[in-house]
């Protein structure tokens, strides 16, 4: 509770947290519109594959154009501006950057900005789920051991899972299950960038207009984010993936406690001590009336006759026995809310959620009958989809993880439905995300 006053403490002392920015798309326009208002907080560099399209969204968004003509990230420093680039291990390199927020969403440079980031002395914000999602064990094992701080990205619905697990453990309840809420319908699984504004009940002009990226909706819509996210929390509290993957049962956020339980007690959880995620939508396809779609959640147990008399006392939502309480928050705003992943990390040196182990990981699982000679096209597209399931159960499969599984041929043919495996796909051994996955799966075997 006291960020903001330690922020303005840097602020006052000319001592600004500088931190860079790789990747301009909607979180970190988010953020960057966020970070103008914040106290003590300076980003000295923007890098993007499209300069030009950097500084557009910078303007876009409120960007004074005189903090974005900076020559290089020292003048930069020195000035109080941002410099514009495309050159990211430059960025991560600069000897004024303290943090480093990888918001690119493409798991194999995530994975590589991450390393750069541990060799420079940099701490992170993996914004970047899918590649937490695929190697942040190793990443941020890696980060502790030099010092360094790797975080997931406050505002995203992960670390905000995180923090209400976090929060339920630190006073002394048992977490019975955590996650967050999505429009969900079992159809979506082959859901492809052609069919997804149908879904959304958009035209694809609507879409066009709106600057929509169809495959990122589509791995919204296609059950990957959802699966990926909750991955990330699996590893990062220690809670368990649902053994079956996620079940997206539609459920009211005033029902939560009462759905989201063990079987013994009436719910529909395999054991206490899982992730889940919740749809909007009933079984018919209408919208619930209170729904989740956009929030999260945390399921725990009263450790006594007393304390579930409390609950009720001061008129928590609980189950029908007023055993098993929730606590939820039903928006997460982005990028707007990651200052508070920057501000920990400089000034406390704390990650908001950071992967403890590797418990969960996301099988790559083909949409349609796949030909052999295909080439993948990855998380969102035509081919595949990213099914939640336990690290034991993919270790024991082969299962070929989501964020490999683009741009690589298919050795035969696979029918819809199918988990894909490693020996499925014919995978360039060098590429450095290759050999990290590789050796971060021989120390959890």
């Amino acid at each position: 509770m006291n960020l903001h006053a330690l922020l303005q403490q840097r602020q006052d002392q000319d001592r600004p947290v500088r931190v860079a920015v790789i990747g301009c798309g909607k979180f970190a326009c988010m953020f960057l519109a966020q970070s103008l208002r914040m106290a003590g907080l300076q980003v000295v560099c923007v890098c993007d594959l499209d300069p030009d399209r950097a500084r557009r969204n910078l303007l876009a968004i409120g960007w004074p154009p005189e903090r974005c003509n900076a020559s290089d990230i020292e003048a930069a420093c020195r000035q109080g501006t941002t410099h514009i680039s495309e050159d990211a291990s430059a960025c991560i390199a600069a000897t004024g950057v303290e943090i480093v927020i990888d918001a690119t969403g493409d798991p194999l440079a995530g994975i590589y900005h991450a390393q750069l980031c541990v060799a420079q002395g940099k701490h992170i914000v993996m914004v970047n789920v899918e590649a937490d999602a695929l190697a942040g064990p190793w990443l941020a094992a890696e980060a502790r051991k030099a010092g360094l701080v790797y975080s997931l990205a406050y505002g995203d619905q992960p670390a905000l899972i995180c923090e209400q697990v976090d929060w339920a453990r630190a006073v002394g309840f048992e977490v019975i299950c955590a996650g967050k809420g999505t429009r969900y319908r079992p159809e979506y699984h082959a859901s492809t960038p052609d069919s997804v504004w149908e879904y959304y009940g958009l035209s694809q002009e609507q879409a066009r207009l709106g600057g929509m990226n169809p495959k990122m909706f589509n791995s919204f819509l296609d059950g990957t984010k959802s699966a990926i996210e909750m991955a990330a929390v699996s590893n990062a509290t220690g809670l368990k993936a649902p053994a079956q993957g996620l079940s997206f049962p539609p459920c009211p956020a005033r029902l939560l406690a009462e759905k989201l339980k063990p079987r013994a007690a009436g719910g529909i959880l395999e054991a206490p001590g899982m992730v889940e995620v919740v749809s909007c939508l009933d079984e018919a396809g209408e919208m619930l009336d209170d729904d989740l779609r956009w929030g999260v959640y945390v399921t725990f147990a009263a450790p006594s006759d007393y304390v579930a008399r409390c609950f009720r006392e001061y008129g928590l939502q609980t189950d029908s026995s007023g055993q098993y309480a929730t606590l939820y928050r039903k928006h997460h705003l982005i990028g707007l809310e990651l200052g508070i992943s920057i501000a920990n990390i400089a000034l406390r040196e704390e990650a908001t959620g950071y992967p403890r182990g590797f418990n969960a990981d996301v099988a790559a699982t083909a949409k349609r009958d796949l030909a052999a000679g295909e080439i993948l096209d990855g998380e969102g597209g035509y081919c595949v989809w990213g099914q939640l399931m336990t690290a034991q159960q993919s270790l024991q499969s082969g299962a070929l993880p989501i964020g490999l599984a683009s741009g690589v041929a298919l050795t035969r043919a696979i029918t819809r439905g199918s988990i894909l495996s490693w020996d499925d796909v014919t995978l360039d051994t060098r590429q450095p995300a290759v050999q990290i996955r590789r050796r971060m799966q021989s120390l959890a075997a």
